[in-house]
């Protein structure tokens, strides 16, 4: 007899295969469900995340704080108009000025879109406050989304000619490197964008003494400093925001992922005299819709009610630590990051082969690129699943390179 489940399975993967238009490579396996830290399929097969969506799902899946409160707005008010107030955008931009520092927000859907609405912030500054700088300067091997202008200003070295003409204005430079940043800078600079941890590109940091001249810099020419904090906001490096590890705040600062924990949003803050905007400059369909805006307050809501930066923190720490107990044996190298945004990098280049196995026994990791393995735990990851990841993560070695 044929097996219900895997016959559901082999029907969902040929309808995807027919209908889904191709832009990833993805296993041959249905998501169905999750719960906190862990995701089945269609088979009833068990997965351990590592991923986190990404560092969305801040809070594990299926949180119940979350569910309760979409579950609570739906039966109010799912959308209305951007032309209007909702209680809870007010709500939610009242509570992310109040524990980042800054005065305004603007709320998107993703982070390209947060990303995409800094850019155009800047370059309206620029356009009325410094003769019409429009310049952008970037980091090599950063990342900043996927629409065409995000794809402009993110560092990647094989996007450069991709959907080529790019959008014009924007230079890369090295990450960490003040000479490089000091020449790019000119008159026609009207902002520099960072990631303070670069996620995608590898989980790589600024370095202090760097941003502490930049942010200098910055002041001393009229540039504004953005930060993409797309990956890193929300107690995803065991801060808050991943600035305040330096002690430096940007003039614009993204968020998204963990922002809303799984629903998608996104939002951009800046200051009040940057509030520079004019009636149909900037807006968007779902800006501040209330189903978004409820999610969005219950997850940082529940991060700061259970104290999740610091959390993450120690935990961060116990991985790191665990990683390091296996790094002679399987030749670890680099082993990086803050909080549970972490990498290391492989002896050899066996990143999607360690993937796919570490899948096959239940453990979903991420690859960035062929040698770094890339890990982004739910914010309120336990020392057991801890120890579940390296567990067989080290079986999985064992057969790799045993």
């Amino acid at each position: 007899m044929i097996d219900e489940g895997v016959r559901e399975t082999d029907e969902l993967l040929a309808e995807a295969e027919a209908s889904i238009l191709f832009t990833a490579k993805r296993p041959p396996v249905v998501m169905e469900r999750g719960k906190g830290m862990y995701v089945w399929d269609t088979d009833g097969n068990r997965y351990l995340d590592f991923i986190g969506g990404w560092a969305v799902t801040c809070l594990g899946h299926s949180p119940d704080v979350l569910k309760d409160a979409l579950e609570r707005q739906a039966s109010q008010l799912v959308n209305v108009s951007p032309a209007f107030y909702n209680k809870p955008m007010i709500e939610l931009a009242s509570l992310l000025t109040k524990i980042s520092g800054f005065d305004r927000v603007f709320f998107g859907s993703s982070g390209a879109e947060a990303n995409e609405s800094a850019i155009k912030l800047a370059r309206k500054y620029g356009a009325i406050r410094k003769g019409g700088a429009y310049e952008i300067i970037t980091a090599t091997n950063s990342f900043h989304g996927r629409t065409l202008a995000m794809m402009s200003a993110t560092g990647k070295a094989q996007w450069q000619q991709l959907f080529a003409p790019k959008l014009p204005g924007f230079l890369h430079v090295p990450l960490n490197d003040w000479e490089a940043m000091s020449q790019a800078i000119g008159p026609g600079t009207c902002a520099v964008m960072l990631e303070p941890v670069q996620g995608e590109g590898g989980v790589h940091a600024v370095d202090a003494d760097y941003l502490a001249q930049l942010r200098k810099k910055c002041d001393d020419e009229g540039i504004l400093l953005i930060f993409d904090e797309i990956q890193t906001g929300i107690g995803r490096t065991g801060t808050m925001f991943a600035f305040e590890h330096f002690g430096i705040r940007p003039d614009i600062l993204t968020l998204a992922k963990g922002i809303g924990g799984g629903f998608p949003l996104s939002a951009m803050l800046t200051k009040e005299e940057l509030n520079l905007f004019e009636p149909g400059d900037q807006g968007g369909t779902y800006t501040g819709q209330p189903l978004a805006m409820a999610a969005g307050l219950a997850v940082v809501g529940e991060v700061i009610r259970l104290n999740l930066p610091e959390y993450a923190a120690v935990q961060g720490d116990y991985l790191i630590s665990g990683l390091r107990s296996m790094q002679t044996k399987y030749k670890l190298e680099h082993i990086r990051g803050k909080g549970l945004l972490l990498a290391f990098d492989l002896p050899e280049p066996k990143g999607a082969e360690l993937v796919a196995d570490c899948m096959k026994e239940g453990l979903l990791i991420d690859s960035p690129s062929p040698r770094t393995i890339r890990l982004m735990p739910a914010l309120n990851v336990s020392k057991a699943h801890i120890d579940e990841m390296l567990g067989i993560f080290g079986r999985v070695m064992d057969r790799l390179w045993g």
